[in-house]
């Protein structure tokens, strides 16, 4: 199993985890931001390729920041491939 230890920026979530089996997302894990949000997407990941998932993702804004959540877990997931 691969794990994928991403640093965000610009968002409020401060750490995100993701284990990748057999080129299938396994478990997403993610420290701050918005608990219920960031528990449905991490839960809607799980059995998904890292690249349908970044794909999906990648883009999303959040406000005005010009990146959120979403799109930083697309970055974690490009740049672990």
């Amino acid at each position: 199993m691969q794990t994928i230890s991403y640093q965000p920026k610009g968002v409020c979530s401060r750490h995100m985890e993701i284990d990748v089996e057999d080129g299938v997302i396994q478990a997403v894990r993610i420290e701050g931001g918005c608990d219920g949000n960031l528990q449905g997407i991490a839960s809607l990941l799980v059995g998904m390729t890292p690249e349908e998932a970044a794909r999906r993702m990648e883009g999303i804004h959040c406000g005005s920041k010009g990146t959120s959540c979403p799109d930083q877990l697309a970055h974690a997931l490009k740049g672990g491939l």
